[in-house]
């Protein structure tokens, strides 16, 4: 039986009001969460908040909890000015009721500051985040995994509002606590590791952002800001060897996207602007894969359906010939 069944059942024997047909539901909602059902998720968490609100009251924990979870999928879906609607609603009630330093309203407290960041309200972002990381130092201490997100994210903040300094400052302390912790191959350690370099990056400290970015050079974001930095310092032919590494690993989402734009074009009709990137697909795909990959076959075959075009018959007589070569 699953859950639907299951919530059609009591909904039928106990009726819509009873607590057993609100936990189904609840327990359904959750169920779309996990299956990344989003917006199925927040129909039935406004379902089960006008439900539990009605029959337990506005400030039962289950209300709240109904609100954290119906703001959970709100924010998987992106309606931040929804989540920041919520979160005020939750942070206010839970510091009521809780008090400031329950962990369920420190958690509040993070949630919102993330959906201000998210709305672009950096001020009222940092303020939160300040005490969100004062409290949680005070009272899970700093090196605590929930205390090391918090110093995460308020180094973010400081990025986002121009406060470089402070982003560094924090940001050398969270990823020296990670690097001892968790390990320096740590997904959340390389996290830091990045969030860092980009700080120094913007503080124009090339040196110290390189010997960061060199430590883990594995993805294409670190190999892409190594080689920013390398060209800042000079560093012209190292630069150039790493952004053909990643140009490398970039070509296959690349080129498909060219391919797709060009084949946009050619719908469209704009058979010059398709020429052009089929053009640039056809080289880039000889240089990157060879002559004779398939990929490179399709790419010209492309290239002669486009010179097919009544004002593209000369070109294509000569690539015509080339592709009829390689099929031999």
């Amino acid at each position: 039986m699953n859950k639907n069944q299951q919530y059609d059942i009591h909904e039928e024997v106990h009726g819509e009001n009873s607590p057993y047909t609100l936990t189904s539901i609840a327990q359904l909602a959750i169920t779309y969460e996990n299956l990344g059902k989003w917006t199925e998720a927040e129909m039935l968490g406004i379902q089960v908040l006008e439900m539990t609100t009605r029959i337990q009251g506005k400030e039962h924990p289950d209300t709240l909890t109904s609100m954290n979870n119906l703001a959970f999928a709100l924010t998987s879906l992106g309606k931040w000015t929804e989540v920041e609607i919520l979160g005020i609603q939750v942070l206010e009630m839970r510091t009521r009721i809780l008090g400031i330093d329950h962990p369920d309203t420190l958690r509040s407290m993070a949630n919102l500051a993330m959906a201000y960041g998210n709305l672009g309200k950096w001020t009222e972002a940092e303020l939160l985040g300040i005490q969100v990381l004062e409290k949680r130092t005070r009272i899970l201490g700093k090196e605590h995994p929930h205390t090391l997100t918090s110093a995460n994210y308020l180094t973010m903040i400081y990025a986002n509002c121009g406060k470089w300094t402070e982003a560094e400052i924090l940001g050398i302390q969270v990823l020296e606590m990670r690097t001892r912790i968790l390990g320096k191959e740590h997904p959340d350690t390389l996290t830091g590791m990045d969030n860092l370099a980009s700080t120094l990056t913007s503080l124009s400290k090339w040196t110290e952002a390189e010997m960061l970015e060199i430590q883990h050079p594995d993805t294409l974001t670190s190999m892409n800001n190594l080689a920013f930095t390398l060209r800042h310092l000079g560093e012209w032919t190292d630069a150039e060897m790493l952004g053909i590494q990643v140009l490398e690993m970039k070509h296959q989402n690349t080129l498909m996207n060219m391919t797709n734009l060009a084949i946009t074009y050619g719908n469209l009709g704009k058979w010059t602007e398709a020429e052009i990137l089929e053009i640039q697909i056809l080289k880039m795909r000889i240089r990157i894969l060879g002559n004779e990959h398939p990929d490179t076959h399709t790419s010209m075959a492309n290239l002669e359906f486009t010179h097919r075009n009544p004002s593209k018959k000369i070109q294509a007589k000569t690539l015509e010939n080339q592709t009829q070569e390689k099929y031999i």
